[in-house]
C-alpha cells in the first residue's frame, strides 16, 4: 500500500472533520442563509426558522471557530453585531450544494 492507504486515512480524516461540522443540524442552513450577505442574529433566526436563540448561538459559535463564519461587532451606537460567510465559508457553498443535488439524486428514494 506504501503511501497510497497514508493518504486514504489522510482523505477519511478531513472528511470526518468536515462532517463533524457540516453534520450537525442547523449548520448548513446558516451557511446557506448567510449566502445573502452579513445578517444580525435576529435576521438569522429568522431565516433559519425553527431554531433556538441558544442552539443558534452555540452554531454560530461552532462555525466561527472553524473558520467559516466570522463574527463583526460594530461599537455604534448602538452597538451592533453581525454574522458573515469567511472566504472559506463561501468555497464551501458551492460544494454544499452539489452535495444537496447528489442526496436528491442518490438519496432521495431511502428519505421516502
Amino acid at each position: 500500500m506504501g503511501d497510497e492507504g497514508h493518504e486514504g486515512r489522510q482523505c477519511d480524516a478531513a472528511v470526518s472533520l468536515a462532517f463533524s461540522v457540516l453534520g450537525k443540524r442547523w449548520n448548513g442552513m446558516i451557511l446557506d442563509v448567510l449566502r445573502g450577505g452579513a445578517m444580525s442574529f435576529v435576521e438569522l433566526r429568522r431565516g433559519v426558522g425553527g431554531i433556538s436563540d441558544a442552539v443558534l448561538s452555540d452554531r454560530l459559535t461552532e462555525l466561527a471557530e472553524a473558520q467559516l463564519v466570522v463574527r463583526r461587532v460594530s461599537p455604534g451606537p448602538p452597538v451592533s453585531v453581525s454574522y458573515e460567510l469567511t472566504d472559506a465559508g463561501c468555497a464551501l457553498l458551492p460544494l454544499l450544494t452539489r452535495l444537496g443535488e447528489w442526496a436528491a439524486a442518490h438519496l432521495g428514494a431511502a428519505a421516502r
